[in-house]
This record gives C-alpha cells, sequence and structure tokens, in this order.
C-alpha cells in the first residue's frame, strides 16, 4: 500500500493544469442560457397559452392538454437550436440522488425530431428496481414521472432536463420530491391565512432555501489507492497525520490554485443553469471547501443542489479531482453538512422572519417567529429523524457539528424579547392605547436588527432574518429535512390561526387573541431554547433535565416517522399516507444496514487482505534482522519483542474480523 501512495503522489505532481474556458468575465451575459424557465415561456409561448401556464403554476393546478403541446413545441425549438438530441425526466427516487432515462426527439418512422405534451407532462420509468419500501413487488413494474412545471426545464449537456415526480402506478409517491411538494403547499396555505389576519392583500406565502454545500476534494490518484474511500465514501482505517486542522489556519484561507481552476469550472457550468452560487471558500479541514447560492424557492433551490452536486462532481472529473460529499470522510478531521438557511416570504415580498422598523409589522414577525420555536418543541424527534443518516451519524455531536439534541438558538436579544412579551402579555389594554407600545413590541427593531450572535453548536438557530438548520449532511436531499420544517411550521400555524379565530368570535381583540396565544407557545417552547454551548457535556445532562431527547444514531431517530403523532400529522395535511411513511421508513432503515454492511466487508477486505499482509511481510524482514543479530552475537530481544507483538495483532485482527462477519450473518 505503500507503493499505491508513492504512485498516486507521483501522479497527483505530473497533473497538468486544467484549461477553464471562461467564455466572458460577465457572468449576466451568460446566467441561465441553459434554462428554459417562466422568461423563456414568455418570450416563446402565446400570451394566453403563457398565462394559463403561469396561472397553474402560481395555483398548484394542472396544465391542459392543448397547453401542454404548446410548451413542449416550444421547449424542443429551443433545445434543438442548443444542440440537444434527448430529452429525460429527471427525477428524485428515495436512494438519495437523481435518476433519469434518455429518449431522442428523432423519430425514426417520421424521419423529423418530435415531442409532444404527453411526452412532456408523463413519462413511464421501470419503477420495480427502485426502492419502494414495499409498496411495490418487484413483478408491477409500472410506474410514472410527471412534470412539475414550478421547476424549470434545463439543457444539460446534449439532454433537455425536465423536473418530475415518480409515482407509482397506484399513485404512492416513491421519490424525494412529491412529499416536499405537498408540503410547500400546506405551509402556503395556513401561512397565508396567518398572514391574511394583518394584511388582506397577502395572497400567497412561498418558503425559501439556501443551502451551504460542504465537500472535500482529493486528487485521483489518491482516491483510488484507498478502496475504503471507493467502496464506502469514508476512511475505515488510516493513521492521523502529525499535522491536520490543528493549527486553524485552513478555514477561509488562500484557495489553492488547482482548486481554485476547479471551483471557477463548475461555477460557469452552475451560472449557465441558472444555479446562482455566490460564495467559495476554505473550509475547517484540509481539502475541505464549501460552495453557497443565493436564496430560492424551496423545490427550485433543492433540484439546484442536487444539480450542482452532480455539477461539481463531473467537473472535479475533468480536473482529476475526486469530489466527498460525504459527511465523516476521514476520522479526525472536520465532516461535511448543508446548513439549510430556510425563510418564509410573502406574495408582497415581506419576509416573515425579518423584524421590521413598524411595531405592526412586528407583531406579525413575532406570530411566525415564535410559532416557529413552537413547532421545532413539539416535532423535535421528527426534526431530527429528517435528518438522520448512516453519515451523519459519525458528525453529529462530534464537537464539529450541532449535537443530535434538537434545540434552537434565538441569541440573547430576541430572548429578552420573548421574556418581555411573557412578562407584559396581562397589560390592560384601554381604548386610544398604544398595545405595541405596552407590550414593548416597539422596541424590537431596535433591540434586534442584525444584532444576533452565530451559535455555530446549535441545530436550529436565528441568524437575524432566517432561521439555519445546521444539522443536515453533506451528502443528504435537502427534500426531506425541508419537507418535515416546512410540514410542522404548516401544523402549528393552522393550530395559532385556529385559536385565534375562535377568540375573535368570542369577541376578543384580534391583536390580543394573538398576542395570548403567542405568550402560550412561549411558556409550552422554552424547553427547547437553548444559548450556550450544544457541545459541551453540561447541555447533554441539562437537556435531559428538559425532556429533550439525544438519538444518537439513524436506527432510533428514525421511529419517529412512525409515531401516532406523525402519521396523524402528515395524513392531515394530505402529505403522504400511513403506507408511505412507513415504506420511507422501511427504506431508510435498509439503506443503512446496507451501508454499514459495506463499510463492514471494507473493513474485512482490508484487515484480511491488506493490513495482514503488509504485517507479515514486515514481520519476515524483522525475522530476517533477528536471525542475522543472533548470527552475530548481537543482543535481539527488542527484535524478537516486536516480531511477538506483531503476532498478537495479526491474531487480534483475524479474531476480530472473523467475530465481525458471524455478527453480520446473525439475523437481527
Amino acid at each position: 500500500m505503500a507503493h499505491l501512495r508513492f504512485e498516486a503522489l507521483k501522479k497527483l505532481n505530473e497533473r497538468p493544469k486544467v484549461h477553464v474556458d471562461a467564455t466572458t468575465p460577465h457572468i449576466s451575459q451568460f446566467f441561465g442560457e441553459n434554462v428554459f424557465g417562466m422568461e423563456q415561456m414568455r418570450s416563446t409561448l402565446a400570451p394566453a397559452v403563457f398565462k394559463k401556464v403561469s396561472h397553474a403554476i402560481k395555483n398548484h393546478e394542472k396544465i391542459d392538454e392543448a397547453t401542454a403541446d404548446a410548451v413542449a413545441s416550444a421547449v424542443k425549438s429551443w433545445a434543438i437550436a442548443k444542440g440537444a438530441t434527448h430529452f429525460t425526466h429527471w427525477f428524485q427516487p428515495m436512494t438519495g440522488g437523481t435518476a433519469e432515462k434518455h429518449d431522442s426527439f428523432f423519430d425514426a418512422l417520421s424521419g423529423i425530431e418530435k415531442f409532444k405534451g404527453s411526452e412532456l407532462v408523463q413519462q413511464e420509468p421501470d419503477a420495480s428496481s427502485f426502492p419502494s419500501g414495499g409498496i411495490r413487488t418487484t413483478f408491477e413494474a409500472r410506474g410514472y414521472t410527471a412534470w412539475d412545471p414550478t421547476s424549470p426545464m434545463f439543457l444539460y449537456g446534449k439532454t433537455l432536463s425536465i423536473p418530475t415526480i415518480f409515482v407509482s402506478y397506484t399513485g404512492e409517491t416513491l421519490d424525494t420530491k412529491s412529499p416536499l411538494l405537498k408540503a410547500l403547499k400546506a405551509v402556503d396555505v395556513a401561512a397565508t391565512k396567518v398572514c391574511q389576519l394583518f394584511d388582506k392583500d397577502i395572497q400567497h406565502v412561498v418558503a425559501s432555501l439556501g443551502s451551504e454545500q460542504e465537500y472535500f476534494a482529493v486528487d485521483k490518484s489518491l482516491f483510488n489507492a484507498r478502496p475504503d474511500l471507493v467502496m464506502a465514501g469514508r476512511t475505515v482505517f488510516g493513521h492521523s497525520p502529525a499535522r491536520g486542522q490543528q493549527l486553524e489556519d485552513h478555514y477561509f484561507g488562500t484557495i489553492p490554485g488547482r482548486v481554485y481552476d476547479f471551483m471557477r469550472d463548475f461555477e460557469i457550468e452552475c451560472w449557465k443553469l441558472g444555479i446562482p452560487v455566490r460564495t467559495r471558500h476554505n473550509e475547517v479541514a484540509p481539502s475541505q471547501f464549501e460552495v453557497a447560492p443565493l436564496f430560492e424557492e424551496v423545490n427550485v433551490a433543492n433540484d439546484h443542489n442536487q444539480l450542482m452536486m452532480d455539477v461539481i462532481s463531473r467537473v472535479g472529473d475533468k480536473h482529476n479531482l475526486k469530489i466527498l460529499f460525504h459527511e465523516k470522510p476521514f476520522a479526525g478531521l472536520n465532516g461535511s453538512g448543508k446548513h439549510n438557511n430556510w425563510s418564509l416570504i410573502t406574495d408582497t415580498g415581506v419576509n416573515l422572519y425579518a423584524p421590521s422598523s413598524s411595531a405592526r409589522d412586528n407583531l406579525l414577525f413575532l406570530t411566525f417567529f415564535v410559532t416557529t420555536i413552537k413547532a421545532v418543541h413539539e416535532y423535535a424527534d421528527l426534526l431530527r429523524a429528517s435528518i438522520a443518516t448512516a453519515g451523519n451519524d459519525f458528525r453529529l455531536g462530534a464537537n464539529e457539528a450541532p449535537p443530535a439534541i434538537m434545540s434552537v438558538f434565538i441569541g440573547s436579544q430576541m430572548t429578552a424579547v420573548l421574556d418581555e412579551l411573557e412578562k407584559n402579555g396581562n397589560v390592560k389594554i384601554e381604548k386610544g392605547d398604544n398595545m405595541y407600545m405596552k407590550l414593548g413590541i416597539d422596541q424590537i427593531p431596535e433591540i434586534i436588527l442584525d444584532a444576533t450572535d452565530r451559535n455555530r453548536t446549535s441545530p436550529f438557530a436565528f441568524t437575524g432574518n432566517k432561521f439555519e438548520f445546521r444539522a443536515v449532511g453533506g451528502s443528504d436531499n435537502c427534500a426531506t429535512p425541508m419537507a418535515v420544517l416546512n410540514l410542522i411550521v404548516a401544523e402549528q400555524l393552522t393550530q395559532l390561526f385556529d385559536t385565534v379565530s375562535a377568540e375573535i368570535e368570542k369577541g376578543e381583540e384580534k391583536r390580543l387573541a394573538i398576542v395570548n396565544v403567542l405568550r402560550k407557545y412561549i411558556k409550552e417552547s422554552k424547553a427547547i431554547r437553548f444559548e450556550g454551548d450544544g457541545y459541551s457535556d453540561e447541555w447533554v445532562k441539562e437537556a435531559e433535565k428538559r425532556g429533550l431527547k439525544n438519538i444518537k444514531n439513524m436506527p432510533r431517530a428514525i421511529e419517529a416517522y412512525v409515531s401516532k403523532k406523525s402519521l396523524a400529522l402528515f395524513e392531515k395535511h394530505e402529505v403522504m399516507s400511513h403506507k408511505e411513511v412507513e415504506a420511507r421508513n422501511e427504506i431508510k432503515l435498509e439503506s443503512y444496514i446496507k451501508r454499514v454492511q459495506i463499510e463492514a466487508r471494507v473493513i474485512g477486505d482490508l484487515a484480511m487482505n491488506h493490513i495482514i499482509p503488509t504485517a507479515i511481510a514486515y514481520q519476515n524482514k524483522l525475522i530476517t534482522n533477528a536471525n542475522g543479530l543472533k548470527g552475530l552475537g548481537v543482543d535481539n530481544t527488542a527484535v524478537v519483542q516486536t516480531i511477538k507483538e506483531i503476532s498478537g495483532h495479526i491474531e487480534t485482527i483475524k479474531g476480530s474480523v472473523r467475530e465481525m462477519v458471524e455478527e453480520r450473518k446473525t439475523p437481527q
């Protein structure tokens, strides 16, 4: 293996510089050039057709056949003019990644390129080989992909890619996008109702997301020299280098030239695909980096994240780099996460988590702020389950990422605001009094605008105008945690609206009815709020006192999905049926087991076929040395002792591998 490493280092040092084709320095000149979205539809479709498409997208309605034909004709002409030969329904099965099947535009019978509305709207891939959690058996192969018009089509290479959902023949969802879309609809409906208590002009609320993607970039020759990295995505054996990240000099340091060229290259491809990447920098660990885009609507942002991960991997290959998204590829170094920056924004342009200079608007802000904290408190276990993966088990609570205990950080300023609101809630409001002043709400802007601290140890932190969900893993598909987060907030907003409406019907003044509910929520959700060090042992003890669970592994965490409370929640908002939730749990558990089995097999292979033979070869050299020393009459005690120690280690390794193999065979 030492020889392999030397050869890998030799290749690394001989790598030629890869040319980056920066066609123009002005990003605005080519941004989105490979995207067929609303702007392209506006310019290529008849006004009446565009109006129908726009209305259907905005109101979650089905697009009729004639309109679909018009869109198909326009996008076909656009794609072929750009060199496209094929189209694909691009979907996200429950494998954690994306899938696609390419079909040619060319029709051999007619001798021309064709693309009908029916092909745009629906395709029929074989569903039998995708995870279904028992929903479908192998011989029941039929499944359908259906166009998601809320996410723009794009040209990837020479293929027109159409974002779609994936469902079984009997209608059950077989992907991660479908539940996300339903959860986004639920939060839109619930949030709009609450907003209309303040402003009747608000007709829709959109959830926004910005994902900070972390990754490692490793030379391909070094990657290929490690069977564990190749097979499992992480190292299972290894020796910590003398210098790792302890000098704290990598974070925000100068980006290495080769990596800088790679970053420029993939950013250009992302911009062409309409992915608004903005930030790039070194991360904490050596060879670890981050890319972050601007905020977008959650569904589009998640599609863009999945696409961006693929772009990064492909461009990495071009630069002879292997990109690792695994949450913990190297022991002793920080792992990779994907911070999800989330907010709710009205169709009138108001960020519902941004404090305002208006006291009236701040009551709206507080309504959503407090209700979100309450939602996390009520469904902390489900939120924890949403980010549970085999890889994330290595990262959470490892003094580099948030702990597995769900908590909310809001900062000392916002804590003071909530304490004040809770304390002043019983103030009697006379006619003509300024309620906002009496409750202290009028002081919020002065207190918190741009004044929240950043607690990197919190899994769910308020950062001034958004919440940052930091527990999501680097390789994860954001659709799952985003579906859960938006769903639990939708449920809590629904409860708030129903309670406030009932109080108003009884004759309570609307603003006081809202404040009374908020005061109740503040009291009930105090346990979930934590401002201290999430890495500390003291927090583990404190969390236990507060009744907050510390679920450290994925199999235990995902049990929250199938609790009566969670199942009722999914079914109430029509996000998933009981059957669909249980199927997903089965898929998650099966995936976990398979990944652990792969790692176990890699450990066995490396131990028996690489480590032990190397140890024996070294031992044989020592035996030759010991015999030589003995022949010269020189004391060889130290060498003999080392030989015995190696023999002991070999026996221990063999025994441990045998034990592991037998344990793996044992039915659980």
